[in-house]
């Protein structure tokens, strides 16, 4: 499993964020029951409390199919058409953590990409503050976005369109 880890088109590194981690002594996967390196440590939305998911089990699907479990709250994403895009989004991608209920953006008709956590200073060093502040809906997130810490109690994540190429922010507080 270590060797081939699957791709996620809708988070693309999920390592950079945490939600994935090498371990020194292989785990078994609660899922296939196989021994696996690489486990998931993100939210999964079960009745059943399950930890250390091998990411194979999650590409698949076979992991929110065994615990009727998915990986992101349906409710709590943009709009899009195809409910094939939703169904791979909420089972077959690993979410990422936030400081509440975690939300996925979308654009052109799809899901975006998770590029990771951000504040105000690693928009403004990627270029990119103007083009989030242009989609932001909430006026508070404007006018507190200087507030905005990649580690802080305000914390934004940042995703990116894959057909355009555009960025949006959502931002949370604790």
């Amino acid at each position: 499993m270590d060797n081939e880890l699957p791709f996620f088109k809708y988070h693309p590194d999920p390592f950079a964020d945490g939600v994935f981690r090498r371990l020194e002594t292989p785990a078994v996967c609660p899922c296939c029951g196989e021994e696996t390196s690489v486990i998931y440590e993100g939210p999964f939305y079960s009745i059943d409390e399950v930890e250390g998911l091998c990411p194979g089990c999650i590409a698949s699907g076979a992991a929110a199919e065994k615990f009727d479990g998915q990986f992101q709250d349906s409710e709590s994403v943009d709009e899009v058409s195809d409910p094939a895009k939703l169904e791979e989004l909420t089972c077959r991608t690993p979410g990422y953590c936030g400081w509440q209920q975690e939300y996925w953006r979308a654009h052109c008709d799809d899901f975006c990409a998770f590029v990771g956590y951000v504040g105000y200073k690693e928009l403004v060093e990627q270029g990119i503050l103007e083009e989030v502040l242009e989609d932001l809906d909430d006026n508070w997130c404007k006018d507190y976005i200087q507030d905005l810490s990649k580690d802080g109690s305000m914390q934004g994540y940042l995703f990116r369109c894959l057909h355009c190429g555009k960025h949006l922010l959502h931002v949370d507080c604790d």
